[in-house]
C-alpha cells in the first residue's frame, strides 16, 4: 500500500497527458490517412476537397461510407443557425463531461501552467486552424450547457472561418446570427451560462448522437443533418458524388433528346451508352469538377 500514492500520481499524469493526444496517438487514430497533417498529427484534408465537398449531398456521402462499412457517421435532429447554408470543414473534437471538482481543478491548473488562458471551453478555440469546425460532445446538456455565446462565436469565426457542431446548447442566438459566415448545429438555445461541465479531451474520438467522430474527419453539415467523413475517404466521397452529378446531367440530356429510354438510363449502362458518355465528356472538358486523371482512375474501379 505504501506505493499507492505514487501509482495514483503516475495514473493522473498519464490521464492528463491524454487530454490532448500526441502526434503518435493521432496517427494511430487515423492511420489509414496518408496525406498532409497538422503539426499535432491531425489530418489536414486539402482545401480544394473541402470546397468540392460543399456540393455533395448527404445521401451521396452516406452511400459511399456505407459501402465502405462505415455505418455510424450521420447525426440528425439539430437546431441550425442558418439552415440554408452549407458548412464544410475539418473536425477539431472536444469531449465534455459533468464536472468533477477534484479532477477539473487539476486540469485547470495544469492547463494554465502550460500557457492556456481562461476557462476550459476557450482552450479548443485557441487551437483552431483555418477550415476547422469545432465539434463538441456536451452530452446533450441544454440548460447550463451553453458551450459558447456570441463572444466565443466571434473568436471561433476569426480563427477558423467556420462554425460549430455541438451535442449541447449555445446562447446569444441573435448575436451569433450577426456573425457573417458563422454557422451552428446545436441541440438547443438557452440564455444560461455554462456550468458544471469540464473538458476531458481535445482532439480525441467522440460521439455525436449516432455518429463516432475522429479528429480530422471532414464535417458536411446541411439542413438534413451532419455527416462525418473519415479523412482517408474524403477524396473518394467527393469524386463519386461528382461522377454521379455528371452521369445524371448526361442522362437527363439524352432522355430529353429522346435518344435513350428511361429503362436504358436508369440501370447499368450498355457499352454504347458508356462510349457516348465518355465522348460527351471529351467534348465538354469544362464540365469536369475533377481532373481527367482523377476521373480516369475512378472509372477503372467504377461499377456502371
Amino acid at each position: 500500500m505504501k506505493y499507492l500514492p505514487l501509482l495514483i500520481t503516475i495514473f493522473a499524469f498519464y490521464t492528463l497527458q491524454a487530454q490532448v493526444p500526441d502526434r503518435k496517438t493521432m496517427e494511430f487514430y487515423t492511420q489509414e490517412y496518408s496525406g498532409e497533417r497538422f503539426d499535432d498529427g491531425r489530418p489536414k484534408v486539402p482545401d480544394n476537397l473541402l470546397q468540392r465537398m460543399e456540393k455533395v449531398s448527404i445521401e451521396e456521402a452516406w452511400g459511399t461510407l456505407r459501402n465502405k462499412g462505415f455505418h455510424n457517421q450521420f447525426a440528425g435532429e439539430w437546431e441550425i443557425l442558418h439552415p440554408d447554408q452549407v458548412m464544410v470543414g475539418r473536425a477539431l473534437t472536444v469531449q465534455y463531461m459533468p464536472n468533477r471538482p477534484d479532477f477539473s481543478q487539476r486540469m485547470l491548473e495544469k492547463g494554465h501552467a502550460e500557457g492556456q488562458v481562461g476557462a476550459m471551453n476557450s482552450w479548443p478555440i485557441d487551437m483552431l486552424q483555418k477550415g476547422d469546425i469545432y465539434v463538441a460532445d456536451g452530452y446533450g446538456k441544454i440548460v447550463d450547457g451553453t458551450l459558447i455565446g456570441d463572444n466565443l462565436g466571434n473568436a471561433i469565426y476569426a480563427k477558423s472561418g467556420k462554425g460549430v457542431v455541438f451535442n449541447a446548447s449555445s446562447r446569444d442566438l441573435e448575436g451569433l446570427e450577426r456573425i457573417d459566415g458563422f454557422n451552428a448545429w446545436v441541440k438547443g438555445w438557452d440564455p444560461s451560462f455554462l456550468r458544471e461541465s469540464m473538458v476531458t479531451g481535445i482532439n480525441t474520438p467522440i460521439r455525436i448522437g449516432t455518429a463516432t467522430v475522429f479528429p480530422g474527419d471532414v464535417v458536411l453539415a446541411k439542413k438534413e443533418g451532419v455527416i462525418f467523413i473519415p479523412a482517408h475517404l474524403v477524396e473518394e466521397v467527393v469524386i463519386n458524388a461528382e461522377f454521379i452529378m455528371l452521369r445524371d446531367e448526361f442522362g437527363i440530356m439524352r432522355l430529353k433528346e429522346g435518344k435513350y429510354t428511361p429503362g436504358e438510363i436508369d440501370t447499368r449502362w450498355t457499352e454504347a451508352i458508356k462510349t457516348d458518355f465518355l465522348g460527351w465528356l471529351d467534348a465538354n472538358p469544362d464540365k469536369l469538377p475533377m481532373t481527367r486523371a482523377e476521373l480516369d482512375a475512378y472509372l477503372k474501379e467504377r461499377n456502371w
